[in-house]
């Protein structure tokens, strides 16, 4: 019928605010995983020593 290739679809990137997924590539058995990186929403400060009184 037609020549379309066997197996599943590629899901599109999830993006959000703080998170991003992609689809990994299947593996020898078949599985399909995905990558999840996680961005920061909190900014990080040096620590500084308080002045003495």
């Amino acid at each position: 019928m037609s020549d379309a290739p066997k197996g599943r679809p590629k899901v599109p990137e999830g993006k959000t605010s703080y998170l991003t997924t992609k689809q990994m590539e299947p593996n020898e058995k078949g599985f399909v995983g995905y990558d999840t990186q996680w961005e920061s929403w909190q900014k990080e400060v040096p620590y500084t020593t308080p002045k003495k009184p």
